[in-house]
């Protein structure tokens, strides 16, 4: 896990991918933390991300490091929205108070269930890493 975390930390930005009637759907993230063991994400229950992940909670996320390796990560969301996390989020990221905040009805944290990640070097040599 801390690998995974690390790389999406060190690298700031990274792609999630949904699908929507089986289109896929691409946007960029800033935001992860761990929590209860797992990978962490916000959105907004008001943008559409929100409803493909309820629609379908199939994702893979993707990150570029500044040598061209990259992560990819494979997963089911699963929606954990409560107090404690949220406050954890604003923790984590305190800007993200800037348009959020506990317990406003729009704040949304999901988690990654049955995640998988796998390193790639420019090279093509792969490694699984552990969530």
């Amino acid at each position: 896990m801390s690998e995974v975390l690390k790389f999406l930390q060190k690298n700031k930005i990274f792609y999630l991918a949904t699908t929507v009637n089986n289109v896929p759907h691409v946007r960029p993230l800033g935001f992860i933390m761990e929590y209860n063991g797992k990978l962490t994400f916000c959105t907004s229950n008001k943008k559409a991300m929100y409803k493909q992940l309820i629609a379908n909670p199939e994702v893979e996320i993707c990150c570029v490091d500044a040598d061209y390796n990259f992560l990819r990560i494979k997963g089911k969301a699963e929606f954990c929205t409560n107090s404690t996390v949220q406050q954890k989020a604003l923790q984590v990221m305190p800007s993200l108070g800037n348009i959020y905040s506990v317990g406003d009805g729009v704040f949304e944290i999901f988690s990654l269930n049955e995640a998988t990640a796998i390193l790639q070097t420019m090279s093509g040599e792969k490694r699984r890493l552990e969530i």
